[in-house]
């Protein structure tokens, strides 16, 4: 595994604390050096005003002179030293032969530096390591009253002394780079601080390759995505939240973009402004349907939001198509529905056949083309050729049910069929009639084809009588596993059986909607042994 990288808060850190350092020793060495040159200035300065003092006093021109200069120079020089602070004060011949010195044995020896200049009658300053040690020095020549070198004068100050009294600053500069020290390591951590709160930590390669991702996600995603901060401003979007909001077209560097100049319906503007959690929200804007969703954004590691995250999808072409797909099915359920008509309306033809009632089965058919012809065709009760339409007499629904009992003996269903009781003819439209009758006998025979049911097997029974207040009643009764939710049965879709090619769940609905139409009512008794559904017609409500 590799190494972690540091962050830019730990690199930003530990370069300024580098910096302050290495800045504060390079100052405190150039204060050290400023310090320590300004001392042998003021040492050489000071040498020289007391080696030509010295050299111009009388007594020390009318000593050289003498056969036995140190017998009286050496105390003068010594008590001299002391008054003036002086490291060491040496008079001495022009042949470099000491008179005096701090260190008595060094009298009668040489001289050690430079005197060449001192003796052509100039006076100078050097550093030299003398027999005290390096020290800064002034030599100047000792004249007579011709102007003729007698002798030499050499003052000066040691550099151990020098630097002794360069502690003192020294120990100022070391406290104040410690001081500047301190105080710029705090600030720099608090600002690493700062920016390892506002970076998550992470280095400046993490950064760049979050970076690069984010920028590849953003712009390459079919969703609208924007980013508003805690002021209400939209500080980051991609190119299809600019399509669907109408933002500006977003940019390298993009400046915050109030919610309050950006051109959205005052629903989703206030959804975007209040920060609130949504979940499929649906906001339509001038052109277009929008589904929005917005979450709170938190940085790593922090409870307290940076703003909200918005992803906007357009519906526009989905309701379209949804508005299409709803048009086809409903024209889907009308040819469901014509279907099951034209099923029942050709058995009660087919069996009108059967039974040698020709005239009748051509009068039913005739009928049938009259009730569906266009606008300008004759009400449904009255023939186009002139003849009298045909009525649901107890012979058309004989008829109607031998072709359903036909159609059950194929399916091991015993159909019983009773239109004894019917007196005189259905106050309804035949075809309303065998509407009814035909889609209550098909589902019951559905019901019961796929089950034992009781002991005689299954079983439908059917009747049709006319009650005394003149109400025809139609009872279909089945021993079939009955309907474990009645009211879901009468929607249009509901089947118990599975879908298929000829549509499944249209007859219950087809029963409801011709009995709404024509005054009927029916109702419906089941449980685990069977169904009954009970329909009656009454005369006085149903238009013939």
């Amino acid at each position: 595994m590799a190494p972690r990288r540091w962050s830019i808060a730990r690199r930003l850190f530990a370069l300024q604390l580098l910096f302050v350092v290495v800045g504060v020793a390079v100052g405190g060495a150039w204060s050290w050096s400023s310090a320590r040159a300004d001392l042998e200035e003021r040492a050489a300065d000071r040498s020289t005003a007391v080696a030509v003092s010295i050299a111009r006093n009388p007594f020390v021109v009318e000593q050289a002179s003498t056969s036995d200069p140190s017998a009286r120079l050496e105390p003068y020089a010594l008590d001299l030293m002391r008054r003036t602070h002086t490291d060491f004060i040496t008079i001495m011949a022009p042949d470099r032969t000491r008179w005096t010195h701090p260190d008595r044995a060094e009298i009668g020896r040489p001289f050690r530096g430079t005197i060449t200049p001192a003796l052509r009658g100039e006076t100078f300053t050097e550093t030299f390591a003398g027999t005290l040690g390096p020290s800064v020095r002034a030599v100047t020549p000792i004249t007579d009253q011709d102007g003729t070198v007698v002798g030499l004068v050499a003052a000066g100050v040691t550099v151990a002394n020098i630097s002794t009294a360069l502690v003192p600053r020294l120990v100022s500069v070391v406290v104040l780079a410690l001081a500047i020290v301190a105080v710029s390591a705090l600030f720099s951590w608090l600002l690493s601080r700062y920016l390892g709160r506002v970076t998550g930590g992470r280095g400046p390669e993490e950064l760049a390759r979050v970076f690069a991702s984010y920028e590849g996600v953003l712009h390459s995603v079919h969703e609208g995505l924007v980013v508003i901060d805690r002021s209400g401003a939209v500080v980051l979007h991609n190119d299809r939240a600019a399509e669907l909001l109408h933002l500006p077209p977003p940019a390298e560097r993009q400046e915050p973009i109030p919610l309050a100049e950006v051109d959205l319906p005052e629903g989703l503007r206030a959804l975007l402004a209040s920060g609130d959690r949504a979940v499929d929200e649906t906001h339509e804007t001038a052109d277009r349907v929008l589904v929005v969703n917005q979450e709170l954004a938190f940085p790593r590691g922090s409870a307290k939001p940076l703003g909200t995250v918005a992803t906007i999808r357009d519906r526009t072409e989905v309701l379209h198509l949804s508005g299409e797909l709803a048009a086809t099915r409903t024209l889907t359920d009308a040819l469901r529905s014509q279907t099951h008509e034209f099923a029942n309306r050709m058995h009660a033809v087919v069996a009108l056949m059967e039974l040698g009632r020709v005239d009748e089965a051509i009068r039913f058919a005739s009928d049938e083309l009259d009730r569906h012809a266009d606008a300008g065709a004759p009400e449904v009760g009255v023939r186009a050729d002139g003849g009298e339409p045909l009525t649901a007499t107890a012979q058309v629904l004989a008829a109607v049910l031998s072709g359903k009992r036909a159609q059950a003996h194929e399916r091991c269903v015993v159909l019983v069929a009773d239109t004894s009781g019917l007196r005189g003819a259905v106050s309804a439209p035949a075809s309303d009639v065998i509407t009814v009758l035909g889609n209550l006998v098909d589902n019951a025979v559905d019901a019961v084809a796929e089950h034992a049911g009781g002991p005689e097997g299954p079983r439908v029974l059917v009747t049709v009588a006319t009650l005394d207040d003149g109400h025809t009643r139609i009872t279909v009764e089945d021993n079939g596993p009955g309907i474990a939710d009645v009211g879901a049965a009468y929607e249009r879709g509901w089947s118990t059986k599975p879908s298929g090619p000829e549509g499944r769940g249209i007859g219950l609905d087809l029963v409801r909607s011709t009995l709404a139409a024509v005054g009927g009512t029916m109702t419906v008794d089941t449980g685990p042994t069977g169904s009954t559904f009970v329909v009656d017609l009454d005369a006085r409500q149903v238009v013939a």
